[in-house]
């Protein structure tokens, strides 16, 4: 597919070879306004917001995906495609499932588990497990330590549905089964990843608690985020520099 697509305004060079994926669009430009150096506005298509700037001297590119697995499809499968884009870190937040996992935590998404049915389209014999790219992870965890931060690193679950129908929550097997936290995307963009043969990490911060009550604000969550922000910024440093 030429570009610009359907869905990113873009042209040829205007996206940096890492792009940091937050879910908001605010959020987007609050990474943007805060962290980059000379960002300019890329992306606008149906206000899905996208800036490309410097970190540190090295080009970075802030982009919303939208909620959900078949949003990030999308907006991941163009920039690996059609933008020659070589990494995607997905920065967000998630809701924690261990007890020893707080709120403002920071995760580091392993693997990520799913009730989604996106990966089938890829016509696998069996059930493909969608993992992060390794030397992401790595740069990642290094990343996090450097400033001060104990990062989780763990399986994660990826669920299509934000509201459950009575009866139907699962979360307590995912619990049983190690998952740290659960989120709507990082499935759907690891298996675009390995289907591309590029790189993806989902990184989240826990805002709040599946089994207590505990939970951000919508507005601490659009601008509190920094730890987890700066973490990726500083990953996509380390990704220029091999």
């Amino acid at each position: 597919m030429s570009v610009p697509t359907p869905h990113i305004a873009s042209e040829k060079g205007q996206i940096a070879k890492t792009v940091l994926m937050p879910g908001d669009p605010l959020r987007a430009k609050f990474i943007a306004d805060t962290f980059l150096t000379d960002p300019v506005l890329v992306n606008n298509v149906r206000g899905v917001l996208g800036h490309t700037g410097t970190w540190k001297g090295v080009p970075v590119t802030v982009m919303a995906s939208g909620m959900g697995i078949p949003a990030i499809g999308i907006y991941s499968w163009e920039l690996f495609n059609f933008y020659d884009v070589d990494n995607i870190i997905r920065i967000g937040s998630a809701g924690a499932l261990q007890d020893d996992i707080k709120v403002m935590d920071i995760v580091a998404a392993q693997g990520a588990c799913t009730n989604s049915n996106y990966i089938n389209q890829f016509n696998c014999p069996g059930t493909f497990a969608p993992i992060a790219d390794y030397t992401l992870l790595s740069k990642a965890v290094e990343a996090a330590h450097e400033h001060g931060v104990d990062i989780k690193v763990g399986n994660i679950v990826s669920n299509d549905t934000f509201y459950a129908a009575e009866g139907t929550n699962n979360a307590d097997g995912w619990r049983r089964m190690g998952a740290l936290a659960v989120e709507m995307e990082a499935a759907g963009l690891y298996a675009n990843a390995a289907y591309a043969h590029k790189r993806a990490l989902c990184i989240c911060t826990i805002s709040d608690h599946i089994y207590r009550a505990e939970a951000l604000s919508s507005e601490q969550r659009q601008s509190s985020f920094t730890q987890m922000m700066e973490i990726a910024l500083d990953t996509a440093v380390k990704m220029a520099q091999l």
